[in-house]
């Protein structure tokens, strides 16, 4: 008999094959050019899919693609750089002054091929005008600390960016350019995913100031004198170095969930596909999750049990509280599991699909019936543990994370409720 656990373990499985761009570059070849093949790139997934093109590809090319730190898989002709994800440093900032270089010398008989995923914002690091590397991690940082939003983040990013907000197109002109996306971002939009260093940008300085006032984050002086800059703004729309430029979805996170809703449906469970790009505070998230949890073994709605509830998007924590471990997966869990308690019938899976929640070496978490029973005999306060947001610790305890390592892909979260 399959437990629950090792459904939820293979509906995650499920959602990370589905999630492989490896497995789409080979479909969504370009033609090649008169000239030269170039390929660069940078996010979670980034030498995944570099290795994918270049075994594919009939002819020359070279190129540079920065990945995080683990994330690495050998080419031959492409070279791979690790750098610091979510905080950026100098690995980061060097690959992207290499990177802005190599685009430089495209010609327009050359094609430059961008791989872009979640991460690239923070693995590209190269300062705009009179900002520091020093200024970046600092404004990063808050940054990941004040709750804000993955859109809201990455539009400051690539405003206090050389690089993002479509100036690695505008480098690369006149030659032609392919951008292949893993998305990582609610609705999918190339301009968030990875700060859009390769697609325009309607957003403008202004906005990211706001963004900065709203969420009561310091900035350096030089930061605000950017952003208040007319003469360096992001590349907007109407630009003509976009002019043939081509973008190609590999991966979304509606993707996942629908290959797990069809491995579900083959369990003879009833599948719920939620939302692909559900936000909010990641505690605040799963009582709404635990809701329609209950809403479903009392009343079979929106659907009969067995039913599974599946979901993705991106929430975010904002940090109460010093010296806490844990990502936005382990914490939402950590939520959900207090607001199920130890009610039969009931279990969960939370991850960051590329492998990493937040900054800690597991995946996510799981739980079932046996969790809540689990942390009482071990003494673990789960309640002062959420406070502390210090779910990774909390699951630790009670030896219910999920380690993956990384997964080559990013379509951010997954989450799967079981109610049988």
């Amino acid at each position: 008999m399959t437990t629950s656990r090792e459904k939820l373990l293979a509906l995650m499985d499920a959602a990370l094959k589905a999630a492989d761009p490896g497995v789409q570059i080979p479909r969504n070849m370009p033609s090649p050019p008169k000239g030269k093949t170039i390929v660069i790139g940078a996010g979670k997934a980034s030498a995944n899919m570099a290795r994918s093109f270049e075994q594919e590809w009939k002819g020359d090319l070279e190129g540079l693609v920065v990945t995080r730190y683990g994330h690495a898989v050998p080419c031959e002709k492409i070279e791979i750089v690790e750098a610091s994800h979510p905080v950026p440093d100098a690995a980061g900032e060097e690959a992207a002054k290499r990177i802005l270089e190599i685009v430089q010398s495209a010609g327009p008989d050359d094609l430059v091929v961008c791989m872009i995923s979640g991460g690239g914002s923070a693995l590209l690091a190269l300062p705009g005008p009179g900002l520091t590397l020093d200024d970046k991690q600092s404004i990063n940082k808050a940054l990941l600390r004040s709750g804000a939003t993955i859109s809201e983040m990455n539009c400051v990013r690539k405003h206090l960016s050389a690089i993002k907000g479509g100036r690695l197109a505008k480098a690369a002109a006149p030659a032609r350019m392919i951008t292949y996306l893993v998305s990582d971002v609610p609705g999918d939009d190339p301009a968030i995913i990875a700060s859009g260093p390769t697609v325009a940008d309607p957003t403008s300085g202004q906005d990211a100031l706001d963004i900065i006032r709203h969420y009561q984050i310091d900035i350096p002086a030089a930061a605000e004198k950017l952003l208040r800059s007319a003469d360096d703004e992001t590349v907007k729309p109407d630009d003509p170095c976009f002019d043939g430029h081509e973008t190609i979805m590999l991966s979304r996170p509606q993707d996942s969930l629908e290959a797990a809703a069809e491995v579900a449906r083959k369990m003879g469970l009833n599948p719920v596909i939620l939302g692909d790009a559900i936000e909010g505070e990641s505690r605040e998230v799963a009582i709404m999750h635990a809701g329609i949890a209950h809403q479903v073994a009392n009343h079979g709605q929106p659907a009969a049990k067995p039913c599974v509830l599946l979901s993705g998007g991106e929430t975010t924590v904002t940090v109460r509280s010093k010296g806490g471990r844990g990502g936005r997966n382990s914490e939402f869990l950590l939520s959900l599991l207090i607001q199920l308690r130890d009610q039969p019938g009931f279990s969960a899976i939370a991850i960051d699909t590329d492998g990493i929640d937040g900054s800690e070496d597991n995946a996510g978490a799981i739980m079932d019936g046996t969790s809540w029973q689990k942390a009482q005999k071990a003494g673990v306060d789960l309640r002062q543990y959420l406070a502390n947001n210090d779910a990774y610790s909390a699951f630790a305890r009670i030896d219910d994370l999920i380690i993956t390592g990384p997964t080559l892909t990013n379509v951010n979260d997954f989450r799967a409720i079981l109610i049988e």
